[in-house]
C-alpha cells in the first residue's frame, strides 16, 4: 500500500518539506511507494516578506508546474482538524466541501497570522501587510486617499509596531505617499513602538543605524506607548496622545497558525510547538512541525528559529527529508542553522544588512540594498520546475546563507 506523507501549507517550508520529501524518496528508489500531498489554498508561494512594498505584482508564483516536476499533489484547501490519534486530518475543499485524508506522516506547515489583541477599532480601521490580499486593500486605499479633500489627517499614516515589518512598511512610507498625493505634499509617517526604542527585537548594535535611516527617510518615531485605540480619523496612545491619520497600518508581531494549538505538548508564548532536533513534534508520533509554527533550536548556543523567511527555507527541508526518511529507511537529519542574518529595507535610504544573532553591521545603504534586491527577487523564489535542478538544492544540509 503506498505511504502517505501530507503536508499543510504551501508557503517558504511547505514548499520545501514537499521538494525535500519528494527528493528523499527519489534518492532512496522509493517512487511510487510514498504520496506527497500539499494541502492549501492555491498552488502557490506568497511572498510575504515583500508585502510592505508599493509594487505586488509577482508575490504569488505559481507553484503547478513545480509540484508536477517532482510528483507532488495538490490538494486546493484548507486544513482543520489533526486526528493525531487516528493519523488522518480533516480538510475543507476550496468548494467547501469537507474531506479526510490519512497520514503516515504528517507536516504541519501553516505558517503564522499577525498577532491582533482586542484593541478597540483595531478590526474596522486597520490596515496590515500581513497577507496578499490585505497588503492589496492597504494599497487601494492608499491610491483612494488622493481623491479626498487634503487635510493633515489624509496625509498621514501611523504604524503601529516598531519591528522588522513596522520599520520596512515606514521606510517606504513617505515615497509611496509622494507618488500617490504629489511630489509637494506635506506627508507625515509615524511609528507608535511601545518599547523603550525603535527595533527592540533587533538589539541595540543595529539602533543608530536604524534612527538614522528612518529620520532621514522622513518617519517619525513615538516610542514608549502603544497605540490603545484606532478609529476612522487616528490612533489614541496609551498616554493620550492623539495622532490624526486616515491611515494606520497594523504590523505588531505574529502568531503561530491555530492548527498548532491541536498538537500536544509544549508551545512558546508565539503558539509554536516544541519540535526535537529532527523537527519531529515532542510527544506527537507521526507529526513533524517546521516554519513559523515549530520552535526549534538552530545551534548549540541557546538561539532559536524565528518567524523568518530565511529560517523557513531550511526547516522545510529538514522536516520534508525527515518525515520521507522514516518511510523509506533513509538516516534522518537533525536541524542547524548556526548562521544567521537580516537585512532590514530602510526605503529611499538603503539597506542594513547585519550578521550574527547581535546584528553586527556590515553593510549599510547601498550596498545592503543591493543584497536586498538580491533576496527579494532571487533568492526566495522558487525554483523552476526542473526535477535535477530541484533536487539539487532540496538537501536538508543546504546552507541558505554561504
Amino acid at each position: 500500500m503506498t505511504q502517505q506523507i501530507v503536508i499543510a501549507g504551501s508557503g517558504f517550508a511547505g514548499l520545501w518539506a514537499a521538494l525535500s520529501a519528494a527528493r528523499a524518496v527519489a534518492l532512496a528508489g522509493r517512487d511510487g511507494d510514498v504520496a506527497i500531498s500539499v494541502v492549501s489554498p492555491a498552488p502557490q508561494l506568497h511572498i510575504r516578506p515583500r508585502l510592505y512594498e508599493a509594487v505586488l505584482e509577482g508575490m504569488a508564483p505559481d507553484l503547478a508546474a513545480l509540484f508536477e516536476a517532482v510528483g507532488v499533489r495538490h490538494i486546493p484547501g484548507v486544513v482543520t482538524t489533526i486526528h493525531a490519534d487516528r493519523r488522518a486530518v480533516d480538510a475543507t475543499g476550496a468548494d467547501g466541501a469537507q474531506f479526510t485524508l490519512p497520514y503516515d506522516r504528517f507536516v504541519l506547515a501553516a505558517g503564522s497570522r499577525l498577532f491582533t489583541p482586542p484593541i478597540p477599532g483595531l478590526a474596522e480601521h486597520a490596515f496590515n501587510v500581513d497577507q496578499l490580499d490585505s497588503a492589496r486593500a492597504l494599497d487601494a486605499h492608499l491610491k483612494g486617499l488622493a481623491a479626498r479633500p487634503e487635510t493633515a489627517a489624509r496625509n498621514t499614516v501611523v504604524v503601529a509596531g516598531g519591528g522588522f515589518t513596522g520599520i520596512e512598511t515606514a521606510a517606504e512610507m513617505p515615497d509611496r505617499l509622494r507618488a500617490i498625493l504629489g511630489a509637494d505634499a506635506k506627508v507625515r509617517v509615524v511609528v507608535v513602538e511601545q518599547a523603550p526604542a525603535i527595533g527592540p527585537d533587533l538589539g541595540p548594535v543595529p539602533r543608530p543605524v536604524i534612527e538614522q535611516a528612518l529620520a532621514e527617510c522622513g518617519v517619525e518615531v513615538v516610542a514608549g506607548t502603544a497605540v490603545a485605540a484606532i478609529d476612522a480619523d487616528g490612533v489614541t496612545t496609551a498616554t493620550g496622545e492623539r495622532i490624526a491619520a486616515a491611515t494606520v497600518v497594523w504590523t505588531a508581531g505574529a502568531r503561530a497558525n491555530p492548527l498548532a494549538a491541536q498538537i500536544t505538548g509544549e508551545h512558546d508564548r508565539f503558539g509554536r510547538v516544541q519540535a526535537d532536533p529532527f523537527l519531529r513534534a515532542v510527544g506527537s508520533d507521526g507529526i513533524f512541525v517546521t516554519g513559523d509554527v515549530a520552535r526549534a533550536a538552530t545551534d548549540d548556543l541557546g538561539n532559536v528559529a524565528a518567524m523568518s523567511c530565511q529560517h523557513a527555507l531550511s526547516l522545510g527541508r529538514v522536516a520534508g527529508h525527515n518525515a520521507a526518511a522514516e518511510l523509506v529507511g533513509l538516516p534522518s537529519h537533525p536541524y542547524s542553522q548556526p548562521k544567521y542574518v537580516t537585512c532590514l529595507d530602510l526605503g529611499p535610504w538603503g539597506a542594513l544588512f547585519t550578521e550574527g544573532w547581535d546584528r553586527q553591521v556590515r553593510l549599510t545603504r547601498e550596498e545592503g540594498k543591493a543584497v536586498k534586491r538580491e533576496i527579494n527577487t532571487k533568492w526566495i523564489y522558487p525554483p523552476q520546475p526542473d526535477r535535477d535542478a530541484v533536487f539539487a538544492i532540496a538537501n536538508p544540509d543546504h546552507v541558505i546563507v554561504p
